[in-house]
């Protein structure tokens, strides 16, 4: 099978090269042009697709595909609500994911901006390079015994309980399931993990029910002082609600690895671009606001999970045995 992967970066490229030596059925071909309408036409030939969780696969882009004989679409991720499914039905072509490859990985990222932005690390950083050792403007807060409110408890999220546990933490949570494996988190409404939680980290998917499940009313429910954290999607947030609850000083920090407005800056240098209107801009003039670059699944062994169970992915699908947990419908 020949699968042509866009908007390969080197550390994609390397990552997968060192896999796919153990899948000799496979052809690989990378581009570093995203995947887009323009763009589709250079899957001619292939029978495979590669993106990643930042590319948006309208229906068109996969009629497109379609239309150049491309019949997989494989995500290099677990998310896929940039693809539009109905099409992708429609069009015959089969969407198969990663959706587990690493949950520690973005748990420990989520815990490390919370750890970041509470204890005013990146300030430090900054102060002590200019030689200042002063300790203003740098008070930080205890975890120890406080609440952790985690929002979603699947594997990445059921991750974050395990950590937040292990530092001392009363974990509660909200989810539509309840994770029978995580015995020592009790289960609340929403609104009360809003109420009591010290701390608040998102781990759920993006769907039509969670789109800006963070907004002005919810906003209102969280304790005053509140560290909140995002490492899931950025439309979870309603980013002006989040801005004007920062200028409020409701939060004593927040840590976003993903932002609504994060489509065209993912994984770019933009440092020659001035953002005029933009809210990430804004976000980061806030000096208790860390804003990281989608990088929480971004490790070696989560890198190496991706590309295994990707090109495992297309090799069952070329022998016809589609892995059913990993296919999206």
């Amino acid at each position: 099978m020949k699968i042509i992967f866009y908007d390969a970066k080197q550390y994609d490229i390397d990552s997968f090269e060192k896999q796919r030596k153990n899948y000799p059925d496979i052809e690989s071909v990378y581009l570093e042009a995203d995947l887009t309408e323009d763009t589709a036409r250079l899957a001619e030939g292939c029978e495979g697709v590669c993106a990643f969780v930042s590319s948006t696969i309208t229906g068109s882009v996969l009629r497109r595909l379609h239309e150049h004989g491309v019949k997989l679409l494989l995500m290099r991720c677990a998310g896929y609500n940039n693809v539009d499914i109905k099409a992708a039905d429609k069009y015959g072509i089969t969407v198969l994911r990663v959706p587990g490859y690493s949950p520690e990985a973005v748990a420990e990222h989520a815990m490390a901006l919370a750890l970041a932005v509470t204890r005013r690390i990146h300030k430090g950083y900054i102060k002590v390079r200019e030689n200042n050792f002063s300790l203003n403007g740098l008070m930080g807060l205890d975890f120890h015994g406080k609440t952790a409110g985690i929002i979603g408890t699947g594997r990445i999220g059921a991750a974050m309980c395990r950590i937040c546990h292990g530092f001392g933490m009363r974990v509660i949570a909200y989810d539509v399931y309840q994770n029978s494996d995580l015995d020592f988190v009790k289960y609340y409404p929403l609104s009360e993990v809003l109420r009591e939680s010290d701390l608040i980290s998102l781990h759920c998917p993006l769907t039509e029910s969670s789109y800006h499940l963070i907004n002005t009313e919810t906003i209102s429910l969280m304790k005053e002082n509140v560290v909140f954290v995002n490492t899931s999607r950025g439309a979870l947030v309603n980013t002006e609600d989040l801005i004007k609850g920062i200028r409020s000083r409701k939060f004593h920090g927040v840590g976003l690895d993903v932002y609504e407005e994060e489509t065209e800056n993912v994984f770019e240098n933009r440092q020659e671009d001035i953002l005029e209107s933009s809210v990430t801009a804004r976000l980061l003039s806030f000096p208790n606001v860390i804003v990281t670059s989608h990088q929480g699944f971004f490790t070696e062994e989560a890198l190496a999970a991706i590309s295994r169970t990707t090109l495992e992915n297309a090799c069952a699908f070329e022998r016809g045995r589609i892995i059913k947990e990993n296919q999206v419908k």
